[in-house]
């Protein structure tokens, strides 16, 4: 399973700039709320992407914002991983305290300060052999990784620490399938025709 099938609204970011929201499942109002809130909707794989060009990150932050208050009357189960809408007055621009990074099953942080350090350390995240990156606890599934990382990406905010998620997604092309979506599986071999019965 795909960590972006989890939740009933999952917003992330791509590599390359893109804020992007998926359902999973259908709220009558999404539609209205996130093209409304500037958010172009396009079909991908099996399912609609609500999709924000590259731009400024209050920008971005502001159209999700209004998006997400909105979603929020419909559903309480959404993750928001977006490192393109996280802005605040005042806060420079500049590399994160925290950064986590999604490559196909696991997940590995790094930390740049020691309230950062000890942040991981108090979610679970032990030092990796390499000594310079922090891994989770082993055996977690998906949904297990993603809460984590929810965990301690909310907890960072709390501190006022800055955090950035990369979740392995280049380009909105790049985002997985929908779930049980025919093209993500394999094709199977076409069948041999069925033998005609001989007249008698």
């Amino acid at each position: 399973m795909s960590l972006l099938n989890i939740p009933d609204v999952f917003i992330g970011s791509t590599d390359d700039g893109h804020t992007f929201v998926v359902l999973n499942r259908r709220i009558r109002a999404a539609d209205r709320l996130l093209t409304d809130a500037g958010f172009l909707a396009r079909e991908h794989l099996g399912r609609t992407l609500y999709l924000l060009p590259p731009g400024t990150a209050q920008d971005a932050h502001e159209r999700a914002g209004d998006a997400m208050y909105g979603l929020l009357a419909h559903t309480h189960d959404f993750v928001d991983l977006s490192w393109t809408t996280r802005w605040s007055p005042g806060t420079p621009e500049a590399d994160p305290d925290l950064r986590f990074q999604f490559t196909n099953a696991t997940v590995t942080a790094t930390a740049q300060t020691s309230a950062a350090r000890s942040l991981l350390e108090q979610h679970g995240f032990a030092l990796a052999a390499d000594g310079s990156s922090y891994q989770p606890l082993p055996g977690l599934d998906q949904r297990s990784l993603l809460g984590a990382v929810t965990a301690a990406e909310t907890h960072a905010y709390t501190l006022g620490l800055t955090v950035r998620v990369g979740l392995g997604i280049p380009t909105p092309m790049d985002i997985p399938a929908a779930p049980g979506r025919a093209s993500a599986v394999a094709p199977r071999p076409p069948s041999a025709p069925a033998a005609r019965r001989r007249p008698r």
